[in-house]
């Protein structure tokens, strides 16, 4: 059985849809074990309690510099034998500690279709807004490994979807979210069955042509 992490700021509702997948049986083989934030106030954190799952607060104001709390956030994921990571709306760029400190795979689902509308300052809304700005006819979401890079880890899964001439940031992020919630559902399922294989920066998904 894989032991999940979900790291979390907000609201949560990509954690929603993994919650829901693991209770139904679309994914068999993994268990969310643990949910963590760095704000106290972060809505994924009661999702988790209301479905038994150990939440944790943990406050960047009691740690010197982000890479101490990195650094610890990994012991604690390490220490709860935690297989996989996955981020979800979690609104805090993550350190070579952590991800050097951490010893398995971390995940992340990005709304848009990497490596295009990625990096410094496309996050959440702001994602949306660029996307039509630059007149994009297409945009979606992408599941992918995390590296060193801001949304440059190799990428597992991408779903797009079309772009309409009235769309308003607000209303793609509204579409755009319910692929986010299919795909990465999916990507976790695929690596709970053993089924995801990286080659350099390339993964390799069982079964695919």
């Amino acid at each position: 059985m894989v032991k999940i992490a979900v790291l979390v700021s907000g609201g949560g509702s990509n954690l929603q849809s993994l919650i829901d997948a693991v209770e139904s049986g679309y994914i068999k083989n993994g268990k969310i074990e643990l949910v963590i934030s760095n704000k106290a106030d972060a809505f994924g954190l009661k999702r988790a309690e209301k479905h038994g799952i150990k939440s944790l607060f943990m406050n960047p104001k009691e740690f010197k510099s982000p890479q101490e709390y990195d650094a610890h956030l990994a012991k604690t994921l390490n220490a709860s034998g935690i297989n996989l990571v996955c981020l979800a709306g979690y609104m805090k760029i993550l350190t070579k500690e952590f991800i050097d400190g951490f010893n398995n795979p971390i995940m992340n689902i990005h709304p848009a279709l990497l490596p295009s509308f990625g990096g410094k300052g496309c996050y959440g809304l702001h994602v949306h807004e660029k996307v039509l700005e630059y007149g994009a006819k297409v945009t979606g979401c992408t599941v992918h490994f995390v590296d060193y890079g801001a949304d440059t880890g190799p990428i597992i899964l991408q779903e797009s979807v079309k772009v309409s001439g009235d769309d308003t940031p607000e209303t793609l992020q509204k579409k755009v979210l319910v692929y986010e919630h299919k795909l990465y559902k999916e990507a976790v399922k695929l690596f709970c069955e053993g089924k995801i294989k990286l080659e350099g920066r390339i993964v390799k998904i069982s079964g695919e042509n």
